[in-house]
């Protein structure tokens, strides 16, 4: 099979069930910020991290791309690849797993220290913005709302493993000074 088909070339691109939409279609943006949360992890995991950290993200890339299966089905009484209510909950037990090392927080935590930790800010920043994709989204079209849940604590947990990362290498937390 080859990587390029041509059928995009109008500007165009085919959901789940065979429905071709623009390019520039809400669904489309929602999803693809989804896939640049994923390859964000990816430049993370090229680098040298703990190993539960590694088994997270790691999870999380393979729960994104459900994420953006379910996003580009607009059936939704098609169940299959779709975000469940127990993705949800692995994030939310990752986090109270990994807030037990860290400090309470206190003010507001600027971005920064270990690059890897930056980067994390990046993603969860980029995951942000797909959460707002996907409320856009939601707003014209219904959506799973384990969607909406999902990358709400996805980027909450991301929060949180940077902070992990920087209290483990030393590094405390950069505090706003307004």
């Amino acid at each position: 099979m080859k990587i390029y088909t041509k059928t995009g070339d109008d500007g165009t691109t085919g959901l789940q069930g065979g429905k071709r939409v623009l390019k520039s279609n809400l669904r489309i943006i929602a999803y693809g910020a989804v896939d640049e949360i994923n390859a964000t992890i990816g430049i993370i995991l090229s680098d040298k991290i703990d190993d539960d950290i590694t088994m997270i993200l790691t999870k999380i890339q393979n729960s994104l791309f459900v994420v953006g299966s379910d996003l580009s089905n607009p059936d939704l009484s098609n169940k299959k690849n779709r975000v469940t209510p127990e993705m949800v909950e692995n994030l939310e037990k990752n986090i109270d797993v990994l807030e037990k090392e860290l400090p309470p927080i206190t003010n507001f935590i600027l971005p920064g220290g270990h690059r890897i930790a930056s980067l994390l800010h990046l993603a969860r920043t980029i995951t942000r913005r797909a959460e707002t994709n996907v409320i856009s989204l939601d707003e014209k079209e219904k959506v799973n709302d384990e969607c909406k849940k999902y990358l709400n604590r996805l980027s909450d947990l991301l929060f949180v493993i940077a902070r992990t990362i920087n209290k483990r290498d030393g590094i405390k937390d950069i505090i706003w000074k307004p």
